[in-house]
């Protein structure tokens, strides 16, 4: 059952942990307001970001960002790869973002609303590509260059849409991702997890069908059938499709931000 977190008026006590899924990196901050709020938090990351093998091209794309009308930066794990090559953003080139957690990102880069042009979707609960191309004016970008920073792997439906609206698309790689090993440490913990109640922040699409993947490789259909059972709580549409699609029947859907995710965790899901 899938539905869209709206606070009831009380809050309880003995709530199950919380396990966190994002990338290590990213993951201690909401841990430590997970705790402050009452909860335990679980860091079981699913996805690793690593840096290029080679940069030149995404070093190269940056040195020229006055040729760009508009510059879209995919997720916060794109901002902060970029701004390593950036001492300053230029005011006249607009950003476009598809979450809360990219402005977060941009603001600890000194980037915000009052030193750029920052297009994002207008529904938090709708923030992705989609949501993204509804904000932008594609017309006034006809024919004109626009920089998608991304991984090196991701959805299309971004760069598709630009193309087909007669606007030409330069996409650069910022970083990689890849699954977690399966390690005896990771094969432990997740075995814990499985057996235990919990509920799961899941940030991306990748990182659910990475974690059903691991569960068929620690404990085959047994294991589905527990991950299935346990709380799902995420905070786009298309994750929450995703996991429909998976299985599960416990989906909360809170909308773009830590703060939103962090008021569902404070009442039972």
């Amino acid at each position: 059952m899938r539905q869209r977190f709206s606070p009831p008026a009380y809050r309880s006590t003995n709530l199950p942990p919380v396990v966190i899924t994002r990338p290590a990196a990213q993951a201690a901050e909401l841990a430590q307001q997970i705790a402050a709020r009452g909860r335990q938090p679980v860091i079981f990351p699913l996805l690793e970001i690593l840096p290029l093998n080679d940069s030149a091209p995404l070093q190269a794309a940056l040195a020229q960002l006055d040729r760009y009308a508009l510059v879209v930066f995919v997720s916060p794990n794109a901002i902060d790869a970029a701004f390593r090559y950036l001492s300053h953003w230029p005011q006249q080139v607009a950003i476009g973002i598809v979450g809360e957690g990219s402005r977060i990102a941009l603001a600890r880069h000194a980037v915000n609303g009052q030193n750029a042009t920052i297009f994002s979707p207008a529904d938090p609960a709708k923030t992705d590509s989609e949501g993204l191309l509804q904000a932008l004016d594609l017309p006034a970008l006809r024919d004109r260059q626009v920089l998608i920073v991304r991984g090196e792997s991701g959805r299309e439906l971004l760069a598709d849409a630009l193309l087909a609206a007669g606007i030409k698309v330069v996409p650069v790689a910022a970083y990689r991702r890849q699954a977690p090993a399966l390690t005896t440490t990771v094969e432990a913990q997740l075995r814990q997890l499985l057996n235990t109640e919990n509920a799961w922040i899941v940030t991306s699409s990748e990182a659910l069908r990475i974690l059903m993947t691991l569960v068929q490789q620690v404990e085959s259909s047994a294991g589905v059938a527990k991950i299935q059972q346990q709380q799902i709580v995420v905070p786009h549409a298309r994750i929450a499709e995703t996991a429909h699609a998976l299985g599960f029947t416990k989906i909360t859907l809170t909308g773009s931000g830590d703060e939103r995710l962090l008021d569902a965790l404070q009442f039972p899901l």
